[in-house]
């Protein structure tokens, strides 16, 4: 559960992607894009620890391909 007594500090736990900091906080310490995130969320739930199993195991590859 988030610490509403600190604003701006997201959970070490899950992933709140109603909060428009903890999916700053989340994309930058995953790697991630924004999309990214809310697709790993919406496929293994809203653990950090199994959305970050899924993100090292997942090929983003396919799906996102490079920017050019």
């Amino acid at each position: 559960m988030d610490n509403t007594s600190k604003p701006g500090t997201p959970d070490s736990n899950t992933i709140n992607l109603n909060e428009d900091y903890e999916v700053a906080y989340w994309t930058k310490e995953l790697n991630v894009t924004k999309e990214e995130l809310i697709d790993a969320v919406n496929e293994v739930g809203k653990s950090a620890e199994t959305v970050r199993e899924y993100l090292n195991t997942k090929d983003l590859s396919a799906k996102y391909p490079p920017l050019t």
